[in-house]
C-alpha cells in the first residue's frame, strides 16, 4: 500500500523524466506547475514581482503609470492571469498567443530597455527554482529546470527580447549580474513594495494584525531586496516562524495524495466571474 502511494505521488515526475526538456518544455512546465507545485509557483512569482521593484528605473516607470499604486489588486491579478495562461495552455495555443499579444500591446507603449525586459524574464525562471530549493516538497529535476529555461526563453523571443543567453547558466549569470549592478534603494521602490506587501497581507490577515504580518513578509526577502526597499530586518521570531511553517508544510505534503486535476487560475478578486484576455492590463487613457 505504501509503495502504491509513493508510485502515485511521483507519477508526474516520472512522466516529466520521460520527456525531452527542449522539445517538450511546454508540457513539462504545465505538469510541474499545474500538478506538483501550483501553490509554490504562485508564491515564487509573487516574490518575483516584488523583486522587479528593487530596480529604481523600473519603479519610476511603474509609479508614473499609477497602475500599481491605484489599482494594486487588478494589476496583480492581470499579471498573474497572463503568466498563468501561458503556463497552463502554452505559448502556441490560441490562449497563449492572445496573452502574448496583450503583453506586447501593453509593453510597447513604454520606454523599457531590453535589459529590463530580460531581467523580468529571468525572474520567471529562477525565482520558482530558488523557492523550490528551499521549500518544495520534492526537489525540481534537471528536466524541470531546463524546461523552464527553454519555455521562458521562447516567450522572450516572442516578446522581441534580444540577446537572450543561449544557456541556463548564462541566463542565471545575467540575472545575478543585473541585480548586483541595478538593485538600489529608492523611495519609489519602497512605495511599490509597501502597496504590494499590504495587498498580500489583506488576503490573509485583518488590518490590526498587519504589523505582525509585515515581519513575516520581510523574512521571505533576501538582503539585497530588503535593502532596496528600505525595510527593516525581520526579527528572529519571524524568520524562525516562516522557516518552521514552510518546513512543516513541506513535510506534510509528502503524505498528501497527488493532485488529480491540474490547477488553473481562472478566477481572481478582480474577476470573480472569469475573464477575457483583452480585459487584462492597461489601455491608453
Amino acid at each position: 500500500m505504501c509503495f502504491d502511494k509513493e508510485v502515485q505521488k511521483f507519477a508526474v515526475l516520472r512522466e516529466i523524466e520521460r520527456l525531452d526538456p527542449i522539445r517538450d518544455h511546454q508540457r513539462i512546465v504545465f505538469l510541474s506547475a499545474a500538478y506538483d507545485f501550483p501553490w509554490d509557483t504562485q508564491r515564487a512569482l509573487e516574490l518575483a514581482l516584488l523583486r522587479t521593484f528593487a530596480v529604481p528605473k523600473s519603479s519610476e516607470l511603474l509609479v508614473s503609470t499609477e497602475e500599481f499604486t491605484r489599482r494594486t489588486q487588478k494589476r496583480y491579478d492581470d499579471t498573474s492571469l497572463l503568466i498563468s495562461t501561458l503556463g497552463f495552455y502554452g505559448y502556441d495555443s490560441s490562449e497563449g498567443r492572445a496573452a502574448l499579444r496583450r503583453m506586447n500591446q501593453m509593453h510597447g507603449r513604454y520606454p523599457i530597455s531590453n535589459d529590463e525586459f530580460l531581467y523580468v524574464l529571468t525572474t520567471f525562471v529562477f525565482e520558482p527554482i530558488r523557492w523550490n530549493a528551499r521549500y518544495g516538497w520534492r526537489k525540481l529535476s534537471k528536466h524541470e529546470k531546463l524546461a523552464s529555461f527553454y519555455f521562458w526563453c521562447e516567450v522572450g523571443r516572442r516578446m522581441n527580447i534580444k540577446d537572450i543567453p543561449a544557456s541556463y547558466e548564462g541566463l542565471e549569470a545575467f540575472n545575478r549580474r543585473y541585480e548586483r549592478e541595478n538593485f538600489a534603494y529608492s523611495d519609489l521602490n519602497r512605495l511599490l513594495a509597501e502597496v504590494t506587501r499590504d495587498l498580500f497581507l489583506s488576503w490573509v490577515l485583518p488590518k490590526p494584525l498587519w504589523p505582525v504580518g509585515e515581519k513575516l513578509v520581510y523574512a521571505l526577502m533576501d538582503e539585497p531586496m530588503r535593502q532596496a526597499f528600505g525595510f527593516p530586518k525581520a526579527p528572529l521570531w519571524a524568520s524562525s516562524s516562516v522557516k518552521a511553517g514552510l518546513w512543516f508544510r513541506k513535510q506534510a505534503l509528502n503524505f498528501f495524495p497527488p493532485r488529480k486535476r491540474p490547477y488553473q487560475l481562472s478566477k481572481t478578486r478582480s474577476y470573480p466571474n472569469g475573464y477575457e484576455i483583452q480585459q487584462l492590463g492597461t489601455w491608453p487613457n
